[in-house]
């Protein structure tokens, strides 16, 4: 049964309750749900029912077609002047031997590492210390621009940039400028976490707030480019701080049509203050996710990071509003693994990533970051690189709430 069938399935359904059944209306018709709907979706959506919402929106804009690209990442370091309850990956400033410090010329050579690699983007992201200011990233951006023109550079949250702005008292717009003239293309969605301050005062207060966070974005899009955006969910928050959260979003993105893609980040409690915090389940996480793609009605994207969640949820994830996966990775981030995901040393080669896809019944497509096809993989048949290699198959998990 196709995705528009199941939805008027569903409509016809007269035990539904009236209030999801007339969100669901809006979906068929294509309107726009209030917060108030959004927040009962989070209390009243089962995962059947949120899954046929979700995936109609995915299908409707996107059809199979599901998204990946070729990247790696640089992570100047994990020390930071910030304490984020939440995070397993920095260490501050006083526990300097627990971390590292890249130089400007370590991380060319990672650049130039993959000189011989049909590598698309580097995603540049770290924690926020004093020595990597404004003129380190414009000298990075410009020295990876002149090595690689082609190499897209995707780098840095409002959280760095608000802090290097401050120090070289320059102010957001004037800022953006200059990175984008350096050789910066688009950015990352972190350092979002939760906008309302209720939850970001507890778990991140002393970086920039909501409202500054969103300001450098707006400031980036005025200048025609494109950025993405995550939230961190499942940790002290309720349903209606993530229902703000998304809404302050979709007005942002009302206003500038900036944003790309919505990545929401699980929260993950190995090795930080919030231990404490159970992890969300994998029928909680489905379910964020298909309610990220009905209450975004804006944002083109929604992608889930393989590497954080495992292979098998993103496959599910498919199936409810997701249509991208982002990339090869190459085993080059250390921030997922650090919080306890279940790679603890991702990588996929470009064949593990379209079988992954396919094996969901998806239509696999190699982007850029801008999601401009590379390749079609539709109708590749790929040739065995061993005789005794076999294509990989990745089994289903059983959804339960246990």
């Amino acid at each position: 049964m196709d995705a528009e069938k199941k939805l008027t399935f569903l409509l016809e359904n007269k035990n539904l309750d009236e209030e999801l059944k007339t969100i669901a209306t809006k979906v068929y018709h294509g309107q726009r749900i209030s917060e108030a709907e959004g927040v009962a979706l989070y209390e009243r959506g089962e995962l059947g029912y949120l899954g046929v919402l979700a995936n109609f929106i995915r299908e409707r804009l996107h059809g199979d077609k599901t998204y990946f690209n070729r990247n790696f990442h640089i992570e100047p370091t994990n020390l930071c002047v910030y304490d984020c309850k939440f995070c397993s990956y920095s260490r501050l400033i006083k526990q300097r031997e627990d971390g590292w410090e890249a130089t400007m010329d370590e991380m060319l050579s990672q650049v130039k590492s993959y000189d011989n690699e049909p590598v698309t983007e580097v995603h540049i992201v770290g924690g926020v210390l004093p020595q990597y200011n404004m003129a380190f990233y414009m000298d990075l951006f410009s020295a990876i621009k002149r090595h690689r023109p082609s190499l897209h550079v995707k780098a840095l949250t409002p959280v760095e940039y608000h802090y290097i702005f401050k120090k070289a008292k320059v102010d957001y717009a004037t800022g953006m400028a200059m990175m984008k003239d350096a050789g910066l293309e688009s950015m990352p969605g972190g350092g979002a976490e939760i906008f309302h301050p209720e939850i970001r005062e507890q778990i991140a207060k002393d970086k920039c707030n909501a409202e500054q966070w969103l300001q450098i974005h707006e400031e980036w899009h005025k200048l025609g480019m494109h950025s993405n955006a995550t939230m961190l969910y499942g940790h002290i928050e309720q349903y209606w701080h993530r229902v703000d959260h998304m809404e302050r979003l979709r007005q942002l993105q009302d206003k500038t049509g900036g944003f790309q893609t919505f990545i929401p980040l699980k929260f993950r409690n190995k090795d930080n203050q919030m231990s404490y915090v159970a992890e969300s389940t994998v029928v909680e996480d489905l379910r964020n996710y298909a309610i990220s793609r009905i209450y975004l009605d804006n944002f083109p994207h929604i992608k889930a990071y393989w590497a954080m969640i495992s292979r098998q949820t993103a496959q599910l994830a498919l199936g409810f509003g997701v249509n991208d996966i982002d990339g090869t990775l190459d085993d080059t981030t250390k921030i997922y693994s650090m919080a306890g995901a279940e790679e603890q040393h991702p990588a996929m080669t470009t064949r593990e990533l379209v079988e992954l896809i396919r094996n969901t019944g998806r239509h696999p497509i190699e982007r850029d970051t801008l999601y401009r096809v590379i390749t079609d993989y539709k109708d590749v048949t790929f040739a065995d690189e061993h005789a005794d290699k076999q294509p990989k198959y990745y089994q289903l998990p059983v959804l339960n709430d246990k």
